[in-house]
């Protein structure tokens, strides 16, 4: 019988794999079955993180938005804010508000006394 010679398929998916985990440290980089197991453990990583972020952001701008409102003269609660600025339908997220008191605590502070007027 004469010799077959494999393709290159398998050796394309080999080479993609390693460029993802070039940066990896140690055999997470070189052996092929820890670096399939590191891609799948990276890319979970990821997707979880995806959604951790969204609420660690979240939480800063609410933090932010109650340090500046309780600053003011007088005592205002981030929820009361947040309450009274949909009832005035003002549709200013929380990531604009938490920008807007961080550069600008008058512009905030005006904001939240036309509320509570």
């Amino acid at each position: 019988m004469t010799r077959i010679k494999r393709g290159y398929i398998a050796r394309r998916r080999r080479t993609k794999i390693r460029l993802f985990a070039s940066s990896f440290r140690g055999a997470h980089s070189r052996l092929t079955r820890t670096i399939t197991q590191q891609k799948i453990r990276a890319l979970v990583s990821a997707h979880r993180d995806r959604g951790r972020q969204k609420r660690d952001f979240r939480r800063l701008w609410i933090t932010r938005i109650n340090a500046v409102i309780r600053s003011n003269d007088k005592y205002y609660s981030y929820s009361s804010f947040i309450h009274n600025l949909y009832k005035r339908q003002l549709l200013l997220n929380r990531k604009i508000l938490a920008q807007i008191a961080i550069l600008n605590r008058n512009c905030l502070y005006m904001i939240s006394n036309e509320i509570i007027k």
